[in-house]
């Protein structure tokens, strides 16, 4: 893994179109900006990965973090179809869904969102530093500070850790805002509500293990993140 003082070259500012990532549906909900990838990413750490293990498509719910040019996951599902079948694809989606669109009529209803889906082939991450590194990348995602304060993982955890990292050079990015499409056609006369029911995701309290001896406060990071109520 390169180290935060190796030079890299600058993201091009627009991202490559494939036939897997060329926008066919909803054109005007693409976006081609590595800026507009990036910030989807930023702002989750739970991505679905679609892969096939024994010829069976399954799509499997994981944890990431992104670190410049690479997408890291933990990967137990898909090492098992890599190690069937080296060079296997795979699809990562990236969803946030954003409110609900509600229109004149059911068939203009729809949903704001922002998503991203990455396509390639991950390799398995074995060099232990590289390991670390990505593992460091899904926790900080996660949690910010929580790498520092946690134990780090023993080197027969880190060992039984199956840890796959993507590149992010070919991906689809779509994103959906704004009120219902419909205010101007005839079913504006209908006398109906319309407009957005927005979704707003938060953290709840800080719920201490049971087993937690008195005393133990937690650390900065996790009280500023939670909800003190």
């Amino acid at each position: 893994m390169e180290s935060a003082d190796t030079a890299r070259p600058p993201h091009p500012r627009q991202l490559p179109e494939t036939d897997r990532t060329r926008h066919r549906r909803l054109r005007e909900q693409g976006r081609l900006d590595r800026d507009a990838l990036d910030a989807v990413l930023a702002a989750g750490f739970v991505c679905h990965l679609g892969v096939t293990v024994d010829g069976t498509p399954l799509v499997v719910p994981t944890v990431y973090g992104a670190d410049g040019d690479t997408l890291y996951f933990h990967g137990s599902v898909a090492s098992r179809s890599l190690a069937a079948s080296p060079g296997a694809p795979v699809c990562v989606t990236v969803t946030h869904v954003d409110g609900l669109v509600l229109a004149r009529s059911v068939f203009e209803h729809g949903v704001n969102y922002r998503s991203a889906m990455i396509f390639g082939t991950p390799q398995p991450v074995t060099d232990p530093d590289e390991k670390l590194a990505g593992l460091r990348c899904l926790t900080e995602q996660a949690a910010p500070g929580q790498w520092d304060y946690a134990r780090p993982p023993s080197r027969k955890e880190l060992a039984a850790t199956a840890l796959l990292a993507l590149s992010l050079d070919e991906a689809s990015v779509k994103v959906r805002t704004g009120p219902p499409d419909d205010g101007d056609g005839p079913d504006a006369a209908l006398g109906l509500w319309a407009g957005e029911l927005p979704l707003r995701t938060s953290w709840g309290p800080l719920r201490p293990d049971p087993r937690l001896p008195a005393g133990i406060e937690p650390p900065p990071h996790l009280a500023a993140a939670a909800d003190p109520s």
